[in-house]
């Protein structure tokens, strides 16, 4: 079953080819995905790599963590669940003020 790593501290310039011919030398890699930030489209600097077994996961963590990578020293760790963060948004109508949804009540 696959494993999914949280890893840390990367620099921008880092590629998802980049983290996945590191991770590969550790174990067979399932899936590399870069976060990036959705208004500038540039790198927030942490990823998540997939790894296809428990073993190369672990072994990833212990070999990995701490590696320098592009001048940068990687935190490597297991990735936790998603949290819930809740949503939804706003509620007041900007053109007169009032909640949204009483503006249909007059």
């Amino acid at each position: 079953m696959a494993k999914k790593l949280f890893v840390g501290n990367l620099s921008y310039a880092t590629t998802e080819d980049e983290l996945r011919t590191l991770f590969a030398e550790v174990g067979p890699v399932a899936s590399v995905a870069l976060i990036t930030d959705r208004a500038t489209g540039q790198a927030r600097g942490f990823g998540f790599v997939e790894m296809e077994t428990d073993q190369a996961a672990s072994d990833a963590i212990q070999k990995l963590n701490g590696r320098e990578l592009n001048r940068r020293n990687i935190t490597v760790s297991e990735a936790r669940p998603p949290q819930n963060r809740g949503g939804g948004g706003g509620g007041r109508d900007r053109d007169r003020g009032r909640s949204s949804d009483r503006r249909n009540r007059y």
